[in-house]
């Protein structure tokens, strides 16, 4: 089973489940948790290869969308949780789609920060690169130029040093096998891109996410029942670079409040 961590408050039966991205780990909600334990319960998972469940490569089936789901499916079953609200952070938001379909009973609301909802020409290139250099050249220099061309700038300077930290603990053979879910990724978001997905959904991106923001307005745009809020002057890891405007946010959807019109546009301190 998967690592991980909750923090339960007593005043409260909801739960908010924190999914983090490829390379990642739950380390990258450090600036939500203080925040949300306030409100809910909290449970961070460090998803299979990643963090704490480095050693951890799932039962023997092969890397799929739905069998790293049903991961955190599996760790909502064994604490109890009947349903939670989900937050997820790049190829986090990813999987959180995936358990919507698989388990849409269990799914309270979603907030997808840096949501990978589509790729620009951008992104396909730069995730061709990827695939074709992950045999040649070492994975953390690899991993930390993709750091660079997702969150560039100085005023992410943080959220690249955190990103590449926890990268450390990530070996390259695993951060291949999730390279090796790109296929698969493009035809569910097609498919996803088709279809009516009833969960209360709000994509949180950042203004300056360039490479992954135009897809997000599409998909929101398409949606029923989605909402789009924009924090200006940031990059792709919103709750990272901008915690306390996230937060704010965040905290607001998920208490029910109804989010201002797409695209709504908070500008930094």
């Amino acid at each position: 089973m998967l690592s991980y961590k909750t923090f339960r408050n007593e005043e409260t039966d909801e739960w908010v489940v924190f999914i983090h991205g490829a390379g990642g780990s739950s380390a990258v909600w450090f600036k939500q948790l203080r925040d949300f334990r306030e409100h809910y319960n909290i449970l961070l998972v460090d998803l299979r290869g990643h963090g704490r469940s480095r050693t951890y490569h799932g039962t023997g089936e092969r890397y799929t969308l739905a069998s790293i789901s049903q991961d955190v499916l599996d760790v909502l079953t064994h604490e109890g949780i009947p349903s939670a609200h989900f937050v997820g952070v790049s190829l986090g938001t990813i999987l959180i789609r995936q358990i919507v379909d698989m388990a849409p009973d269990r799914v309270d609301s979603v907030i997808y920060a840096g949501a990978v909802a589509g790729f620009t020409w951008s992104a396909r290139s730069l995730i061709s690169v990827g695939q074709t250099l992950r045999f040649l050249i070492p994975f953390r220099a690899l991993y930390a130029t993709f750091a660079w061309i997702i969150m560039p700038g100085p005023k992410a300077a943080e959220a690249r040093r955190v990103f590449r930290r926890e990268a450390r603990q990530v070996a390259p053979e695993e951060f291949r096998r999730w390279l090796q879910l790109i296929p698969e990724v493009r035809r569910r978001l097609q498919q996803w891109s088709a279809s009516v997905n009833e969960c209360r959904t709000l994509y949180l991106m950042g203004g300056r996410d360039f490479m992954f923001l135009p897809p997000a307005r599409r998909m929101v745009e398409q949606s029923r029942n989605a909402f789009l809020q924009v924090i200006d002057g940031v990059g792709h890891v919103c709750n990272i670079e901008r915690p306390d405007l996230f937060n704010r946010m965040a905290i607001a959807f998920l208490s029910g409040q109804h989010p201002e019109p797409s695209p709504a546009l908070v500008s930094p301190a």
